[in-house]
Order: structure tokens, then sequence, then C-alpha cells
């Protein structure tokens, strides 16, 4: 993995950069947290400019978000109430439910896409929920762009600072990855236990 993500940002510079984190959206396995820290490196030695890595890397990731924010809208409110109506019992989740919390995404969901594009391992999902809303694209461009904007300087002066040593951003932020996705399932176990515990 990183001889490839190396290889392509030797060979297409800004361009690869920008490959990469599209592609990061779309397919988890490729890491920012290796990506934007290696450009940061690479942009230590003057192969490239630290503000030309920052801005391939925000491009790349709003281009990435917008195939999954289109997924949402392609599936939205309706359909997945019907679907919740129809088979959502075995997960304890009724289309009523399904229609208050696109009510709360409404109302304050909007901000989760600007803050969630800061937390690894759940950063690029937020485009499935502000799809389905129906959040208008400009506003949500203009979220996902400030968000992805923030979180590749962030990864990009770790790099920076970090130099030859720049894997050690993956190795620090991978433990924080796995701890945020196994307390987002413990939360979702936890939620459907005590739903079924109230229905009996």
């Amino acid at each position: 993995m990183l001889d490839w993500i190396q290889h392509l940002m030797q060979s297409m510079g800004y361009i690869g950069i920008a490959l990469l984190m599209c592609l990061e959206n779309v397919f988890p396995p490729i890491p920012s947290e290796l990506i934007m820290p290696l450009a940061g490196f690479t942009a230590s030695r003057g192969d490239l400019t630290f503000v030309g890595v920052v801005i391939a890397g925000t491009v790349g990731s709003v281009l990435g978000a917008l195939p999954l924010y289109y997924i949402g809208k392609v599936v939205g409110e309706e359909r997945l109430v019907k679907w919740a109506d129809k088979y959502g019992a075995w997960l304890t989740v009724s289309g009523d439910e399904i229609r208050k919390a696109d009510d709360w995404f409404d109302r304050h969901g909007h901000k989760m896409v600007l803050f969630v594009r800061l937390v690894p391992g759940v950063r690029s999902l937020i485009s499935i929920p502000a799809g389905i809303s129906g959040m208008p694209l400009p506003k949500f461009l203009l979220y996902t762009s400030i968000g992805t904007a923030l979180w590749s300087t962030l990864l990009a002066s770790l790099g920076l600072l970090l130099g030859e040593h720049y894997e050690r951003v993956e190795q620090y932020l991978g433990p924080a990855t796995y701890l945020i996705l196994g307390g987002l399932l413990l939360y979702i176990v936890v939620s459907v236990i005590r739903r079924r515990r109230r229905q009996k």
C-alpha cells in the first residue's frame, strides 16, 4: 500500500495527492492518515509546496465525498422510511424514527458535516445522511471543504514536522480510529438492546 501511494504521488504530484484523497473517501482501506503526512514530508523536501499539498488534498477529498452524498440523495428519506417499515423490525428501527432522525439532521446535522470530517474512521460516512436529508449541495460543499481543509492541513503539518517518520501519524491515529468505530458499534448494540427491552 505504502509503495503504491509513494509511487503515485512521486509520478503525478498534486494530481496524485488529489486522486488518492478522492479514493480514500470511497475506499477506506486507503488511509488519509498516510497520504497527507507523506505529502507533507514531500513538501518539506521541496519537491512540492505545502499550500499546494493542502489544496490538492482538500480538492480530492471533496470530490470523493460527492459519490456518497449522491448515493444518500438517490436513496432519500421516503425510500428509507419504506424500507424500515417493511424490513427494519429486526434492527428495531421504524420509519417514524428515521423521520425524526432526518428532522434532527435538518436542524443540527449540517454542522456535523464539518466536524465529523475531523474524526478518523467515520469522516467520509457523514456524506450519506447529508444526501438522505436533502442537504443543499452548496452548503454541503462549503462545510465539507472547510472540514477537509482543516484535516488536510493538520495531517500535512504533522508530516512536515515528523519528516522521515511521517508514518507514525497513521500508527497513532490508527488505534483512535478503531476506538471510535468500536464506540459507535457499542452504542448501536446498546440502543438495540434497550429498545427491545422496552418493547417487551
